[in-house]
């Protein structure tokens, strides 16, 4: 159902399309002329907004009504995305008020560089809702290269050589990757307009709605190509190997809340397009070959993420790798397909997005207490700052997937699909790859929140701890969202079961 065209009430509900887009436009407007310390509440504010508009359209789309005015579109999919931005961006707004505060008061960060700061971030926002709720192929397409253009500057804001060498790492790679996606994106388009005439002199051609029409008419070579280029350039949006390299780099040199936005929801709104052509390629192709071009990704990005997780040194690097492994899940469960196996990677990508936006927040606290993101120069974290410290290792828990968080119940409901699919033999192969990866990581963060201080004169000077204030809350709020996720989803279930639909057959 089309509310914009059938519903009575349509220009109102259609006008709540432009709240996801607006709140973060308007926090950045008001960044730039707002004194440092009320434009990171107005930051805030901005994040909250985003969720409050996920959730209102998530009321009018959970029942699997669709709404679209112009070039934006919202389905139950489309919330369920939104609904994730909007909780991983307030988590990380809230902790950006507080890092922004720390650097301020040690000196290190001008009042331009803030503006900037809240500037960018908001703009970052902004992007990633216009991708996840873009009707045309040609816009999502945009809206996902903005988003490498204004998270470069957010890589290299610390302006160190580490940094800009990471940020001109990330454009490059992934600006290749988004290059490769356009031309996957020609070949769709080229494909559509052979299929049939489209209305509005062609441009119909790229819009979601048409091309699942008219899969069944996409010519199968041109289709053939475009899945190759739109997994390829798309997966290195989302740190799938082989164009993963990027992402540790950028990842472990970025202010903290911004390696949570990016590791929590950046790579899973890239991957949201991967999750829309999957049902277009599929009517065209059949089923059996974006699963394998997907079981080769994601069982690639577990085994290195795997390898590289058991020697690492540096702690934020660490949640990047986890990163990679966590994305290799979800291209292993959207390869499974079905409604079980696409349910268990919606929830996958809103419980790893909490649970990174914490992990993420509680590691740049350490950062900033300890003065080095080495593993080893971390030691009894629990003891010094015990809320804050105790938060990341929950965070830490969560992302091993244990219960009671989101992340166990999606890797189950998986490990279910899985099987019930015929896939057992790559499901076992797949979480003895995970388990390697758990040991690793609870290895690693033990011994930052357990292992006694060792009386070394080479270890770094501590910086005098912060003032405790708050600045454990919204870690804890994104700890209890995750948790409670993993033990009911209450009204969030009807939006949940209509997304695993769309996701899995197309829009209809």
């Amino acid at each position: 159902m089309n509310l914009a065209l059938l519903d009575p009430v349509a220009g109102p509900v259609a006008g709540a399309l432009l709240g996801p887009v607006a709140a973060p436009v308007a926090g950045a407007l008001l960044a730039a002329v707002l004194p440092r310390r009320v434009a990171a509440w107005t930051s805030l504010l901005a994040a909250a907004s985003v969720l409050a508009a996920g959730i209102a359209l998530a009321a009018h789309t959970g029942q699997g009504a669709t709404i679209t005015a112009g070039l934006l579109r919202a389905d139950a999919l489309t919330a369920w995305l939104v609904v994730a931005v909007g909780a991983v961006a307030t988590v990380a707004c809230w902790a950006g008020v507080h890092h922004l505060a720390d650097r301020a008061r040690h000196g290190d960060l001008t009042p331009a560089a803030a503006r900037r700061y809240l500037v960018l971030v908001q703009a970052f926002l902004a992007c990633m809702t216009v991708a996840v709720m873009a009707a045309n192929v040609g816009l999502f397409w945009v809206a996902v290269e903005a988003t490498t253009v204004v998270t470069a500057f957010l890589v290299g804001h610390q302006r160190t050589r580490a940094s800009v060498e990471a940020a001109w790492k990330y454009v490059v790679l992934c600006s290749i990757g988004v290059g490769i996606a356009l031309l996957g994106t020609i070949c769709v388009y080229a494909a559509a307009i052979a299929a049939g005439p489209a209305p509005l002199g062609g441009l119909e051609a790229l819009n979601w709605s048409y091309l699942n029409q008219h899969a069944a008419q996409l010519d199968p070579g041109l289709m053939r190509l475009a899945a190759g280029l739109i997994l390829l350039g798309f997966g290195a949006k989302a740190g799938l190997v082989p164009m993963h390299a990027w992402l540790p780099d950028a990842h472990s040199q970025a202010p903290a809340p911004v390696s949570a936005l990016m590791s929590g929801v950046l790579l899973s709104v890239a991957f949201y397009g991967i999750l829309r052509y999957k049902s277009v390629i599929d009517a065209a192709l059949g089923p059996t070959y974006v699963r394998t071009l997907l079981l080769v990704a994601g069982l690639g990005s577990l085994a290195l993420a795997a390898l590289l997780l058991i020697g690492q040194r540096d702690y934020k690097r660490l949640l990047a790798y986890s990163s990679i492994e966590h994305m290799g899940l979800i291209a292993l469960g959207t390869a499974i397909g079905g409604r079980l196996a696409i349910a268990a990677v919606l929830l996958h990508i809103l419980g790893h997005g909490l649970a990174k936006a914490v992990a993420f927040c509680g590691a740049g606290h350490i950062l900033h207490q300890v003065g080095s993101p080495l593993i080893t120069h971390v030691h009894g974290a629990l003891a010094r700052t015990p809320a804050t410290a105790g938060l990341f290792g929950l965070a830490v828990v969560a992302l091993l997937g244990l219960p009671p968080f989101a992340l166990f119940a999606s890797e189950i409901t998986l490990a279910r699909a899985g099987f019930a699919a015929g896939m057992g033999a790559v499901v076992a192969a797949a979480f003895l790859l995970v388990l390697v990866a758990f040991a690793a990581i609870a290895r690693r963060a033990a011994g930052m929140l357990l292992t006694p201080s060792p009386t070394s004169p080479s270890a770094p000077a501590e910086h005098p701890g912060p003032r405790p204030g708050l600045r454990w809350l919204p870690l804890a709020l994104g700890l209890v969202a995750a948790a409670g996720l993993g033990i009911w989803l209450g009204p969030l279930q009807p939006l949940l079961d209509s997304a695993a639909l769309i996701a899995a057959e197309g829009i209809r």
